[in-house]
């Protein structure tokens, strides 16, 4: 059987938008040559939809569109993600997540999503009801299993001891099945592709069958969605995959006995494992931004360049995502600042070939000391004065990005907002935070892969020490611990949950680990009023942490 795969980039509520794609895609695919043909998880509506589904009309609305795309498929069914109206009398929630089997211009069946996550991004059973069991829908001789994203992921749940009450796969290995379809938005982080290959090898060993994968891609508010969508053999064996971080559409053909190749071990696996990690990091920050901006209806994006490593990843990865014509560089220099933070802005914005502007803030600081001079004649010198720069700052990038429509970036990296090294209406201003979720350690790895090709990224600006430069010869350094020792305790307690005495029990200074975790709790005030970030870890700032700002616990 010839199944067509489109991998497609649907944007949240654009249900006219999303229905044009669904249906060009699947003209294309039945040009091509397939029988059936899938397309991703609420691919109607787009992933996720969260409180639309509350709106009066939103299901109304996405249902209609549903019946329109249906009427236009004729003799290759199409399954496609959508919401499914429950009758008004049934209890529970109004909305299945499902999918529709489309067929002869009307919809045949449906598929009902049985596992609904409700962890770190994902709020399913706040919308939808979940199935008792799925549907194996009979065709053309064929048992075919439909199931919907994390209806595959028991298994995982049940070694993590999270184990579902259902579990689908068991009914497809009862029932006995020919082919599971997988229709799937699965946000990408950092090694998931193994993860979720690796499992959907395995449940096809275990129900003896291929397994068709068909995954959403692109950017969706934080969320960055890989598509990697790809086929197995009864065997497990991976037949044939497509793009990740790309639109793209494909015939597998589930006859073709030809494997995927094994990657070349030309080079030590460490090495290659490095480099693909960063690289698709890469990718997705690029595809999380593009997306962004351009759903968001930006051309053009602003970023205030200080010379440092952050800004300047930043700038790389915008100029990749939205072109250099539209990507506008800002630097303000201060009294403190040193020559070379200025030209190495300036440096990269030639490399990147950008557009450089530079706007000194001193005269603007001076009158605004000066206006509190009275205010402040009791009080010492402290960070207070430090702040009003970056504020400064900040209000300069708010201004110009209101006059020329462009989404302004800003260039926090997870470590610093983790313990609050970021000024809250300063640095932290803007509609995007680019690399919220990438460790300082890994924004270097970034800026060295940025360079892999040739520099466009300033050796200066990657080899000096790192600094607000907010004081005189002020350095990251002298308050905080070396990065790699700070990321490393962000990580344990952040990512991994655990407490301070587990993390010092692992080797770390028990003095440098209660401050950092202090500083972490104390500054979640600041994080709530942050700037939505690109998620690429398995846990990231924003929707999937959820601590209280005011909270006594400390562990």
């Amino acid at each position: 059987m010839k199944i067509g795969i489109a991998q497609i980039n649907t944007t949240v509520g654009d249900l006219a938008g999303n229905q044009t794609l669904i249906l060009d895609a699947y003209n294309q695919l039945v040009k091509e040559g397939a029988e059936l043909v899938l397309f991703p998880e609420l691919a109607i509506c787009g992933y996720p939809p969260r409180d639309l589904l509350l709106k009066s009309r939103f299901s109304d609305d996405a249902e209609a569109t549903l019946k329109t795309i249906a009427s236009k498929i004729e003799s290759v069914p199409a399954l496609i993600g959508t919401l499914e109206v429950r009758p008004k009398d049934a209890s529970g929630r109004p909305l299945y997540n499902a999918l529709a089997w489309c067929e002869q211009r009307a919809i045949q069946t449906f598929g009902r999503k049985c596992l609904l996550p409700n962890y770190d991004v994902f709020d399913e059973e706040r919308y939808f009801e979940p199935a008792q069991a799925p549907n194996i829908y009979k065709w053309k001789g064929l048992k075919i299993g439909l199931s919907i994203c994390e209806d595959l992921w028991n298994p995982e749940r049940i070694a993590n001891n999270q184990a579902y009450k259902t579990d689908p796969i068991e009914t497809f290995e009862r029932e006995g099945i020919d082919i599971l379809i997988n229709l799937s938005a699965s946000p990408w982080h950092c090694h998931k592709e193994a993860t979720r290959t690796h499992l959907i090898e395995s449940v096809s060993k275990r129900l003896k069958c291929p397994v068709i994968y068909c995954n959403s891609v692109g950017g969706n508010d934080e969320l960055v969605f890989d598509g990697a969508s790809f086929a197995t053999d009864k065997n497990g064996t991976l037949i044939d995959s497509l793009p990740s971080f790309q639109s793209a559409l494909k015939v597998i053909d589930l006859a073709d006995t030809r494997k995927l190749p094994k990657p070349s071990n030309q080079e030590p696996q460490s090495v290659l494992e490095s480099e693909v990690s960063v690289g698709k990091i890469k990718d997705a920050l690029v595809l999380g931004l593009r997306d962004y901006a351009q759903k968001s209806h930006f051309q053009k994006a602003l970023i205030g360049l200080s010379g440092g490593i952050d800004s300047a990843v930043v700038a790389a990865i915008a100029t990749q995502a939205l072109g250099k014509e539209n990507i506008i560089g800002i630097a303000m220099p201060s009294e403190i600042s040193s020559a070379h933070s200025l030209s190495d802005a300036e440096a990269l914005a030639k490399n990147l070939g950008i557009a450089f502007q530079t706007l000194p803030i001193k005269e603007t600081y001076k009158t605004v000391e000066s206006s509190l001079k009275e205010s402040f004649k009791n009080y010492q010198r402290d960070v207070t004065e430090e702040n009003i720069q970056a504020r400064i700052r900040g209000l300069f990038l708010m201004a110009l990005s209101n006059k020329y429509g462009a989404l302004l970036l800003t260039t926090g990296n997870k470590s610093e907002i983790a313990v609050g090294y970021c000024t809250l209406y300063g640095d932290m201003c803007g509609g995007l935070a680019v690399i919220s979720d990438v460790p300082k350690m890994q924004v270097y790895a970034l800026a060295r892969f940025l360079n892999k090709d040739g520099v466009c990224i300033p050796e200066n600006t990657i080899e000096k020490a790192p600094s607000a430069e907010l004081s005189p010869d002020q350095k990251d350094q002298d308050s905080l611990p070396p990065y790699p020792e700070l990321d490393a305790i962000l990580n344990h307690y952040i990512e991994d949950g655990r407490s301070r005495a587990e993390i010092i029990a692992r080797g770390f200074d028990s003095q440098i680990v209660n401050s950092i975790v202090k500083k972490v709790d104390q500054n979640e005030y600041k994080r709530k009023q942050a700037a939505p970030g690109l998620k690429i870890s398995p846990l990231a700032f924003g929707v999937g942490r959820r601590m209280p700002i005011v909270q006594k616990y400390t562990n």
